[in-house]
């Protein structure tokens, strides 16, 4: 559309936006009423289907990326405790506070703040 200017565009634009919402609706439409008849969504085996040759390895280099990150906030963590915030809770409310993310980029939780512990 050579000649298109702004108007056509944003109609285009909201004719595309409309579409999405409806495939959206229809998709969880048909999910829903796959799982009502007792279609089995999903993978039947899991994650069985990655594991390859290669899965020790990436399982390893996950395990020490992970161990990394948490050697990384041993120091904040120890200052945090240091201050008399020693429940994973209040930890993890500071570590939020400080805006420190998770290594997914994430907010903090207990159980985030008992993993990282875990492997220090």
């Amino acid at each position: 559309m050579p000649h298109a200017d702004n108007f056509t565009v944003g109609i285009m634009a909201l004719v595309a936006q409309k579409e999405r919402e409806s495939i959206s609706e229809r998709t969880k439409a048909a999910l829903a009423a796959a799982k009502a008849r007792g279609v089995k969504l999903g993978n039947p085996q899991g994650a069985a289907h990655i594991a390859g040759r290669y899965q020790k390895e990436a399982v390893a280099a996950l395990k020490a990326n992970a161990d990394e990150r948490a050697k990384g906030l041993a120091s904040t963590i120890a200052d945090i405790r240091a201050g008399g915030v020693t429940s994973a809770n209040a930890i993890a409310a500071e570590l939020n506070r400080r805006e420190i993310a998770t290594a997914r980029g994430g907010k903090w939780s207990a159980r985030s703040v008992l993993n990282v512990l875990a492997r220090l």
